[in-house]
């Protein structure tokens, strides 16, 4: 394993495994966080478990902490590392690097940096988008992958402009996230309105209140967070996956 992430101090702050809400029992006897030095990015991951490596991602806008009522099953048979992408939750949220041929080169340089050569690899939502890339562009890396949840960019057909009800209420904040400045200044200080009702409307089953806050917290704490999860400076489709169109992931 390497020992980059090992010199790097332990997260503390909003985020970590010690600072978020209503963890299953026993969650902290098994988890940590971490920090992880991929060379280009730090990121966030929280790891646990012993066995073969299983790498959780999961999509717009939680964190890992969707995986939290999930981790303790598979963390008797694997190691289990739930991660934070670039511009969410604890990693870094640089400028740029957004597509899904980058986002699944970090979660590369993620493994690596752990020492897993090979993994399996469970997707959600964005992180299904991202580990549709991470297999058509690093194929010898993973031992098996589930996806759920999403319509692949260049595969699925994209909806018309002029869509029905339907379409227009599940999918308007896609065009709404990628308006230049003035999407983030109508949801700086409304953030609960936003993606509150991202949650409230997208989720097959409600969600907890104090999962709902954490979320929202989280993207309203730093103003970079915000700027990554709808700005389309942070969403550029310049470097896709070999096999995808390279959309914004998440966006």
């Amino acid at each position: 394993m390497s020992s980059s992430p090992l010199r790097l101090p332990a997260p503390e702050g909003p985020g970590s495994v010690s600072r978020v809400p209503h963890l299953p029992a026993g969650f902290t006897d098994t988890f940590t966080s971490r920090y992880v030095d991929t060379g280009e990015l730090r990121l966030h991951a929280v790891t646990g478990g012993e066995g073969p490596a299983l790498l959780l991602l999961g999509g717009w806008p939680q964190t890992w902490y969707a995986w939290r009522l999930l981790m303790p099953a598979p963390a008797r048979d694997f190691r289990v590392v739930a991660g934070d992408p670039r511009g969410v939750g604890l990693s870094d949220k640089p400028s740029d690097g957004y597509d899904t041929g980058t986002l699944a080169g970090d979660m590369v340089a993620l493994m690596d940096a752990l020492g897993h050569q090979r993994f399996a690899m469970v997707g959600h939502d964005v992180g299904m988008w991202t580990g549709y890339a991470l297999a058509a562009d690093h194929p010898d890396r993973l031992d098996r992958l589930a996806v759920a949840e999403a319509a692949i960019p260049g595969l699925s057909p994209s909806p018309p402009l002029f869509g029905g009800q339907q379409a227009n209420d599940s999918l308007w904040h896609f065009a709404f996230n990628r308006l230049a400045d003035v999407n983030e200044q109508l949801v700086r200080g409304r953030e609960h309105l936003y993606f509150g009702h991202q949650f409230a409307t997208k989720a097959a089953k409600a969600l907890p209140d104090h999962a709902v806050q954490h979320y929202v917290d989280t993207l309203a704490a730093d103003p970079a967070a915000l700027r990554a999860a709808v700005s389309p400076s942070t969403a550029p489709s310049t470097r896709p996956s070999r096999r995808t169109s390279g959309a914004p992931a998440g966006r």
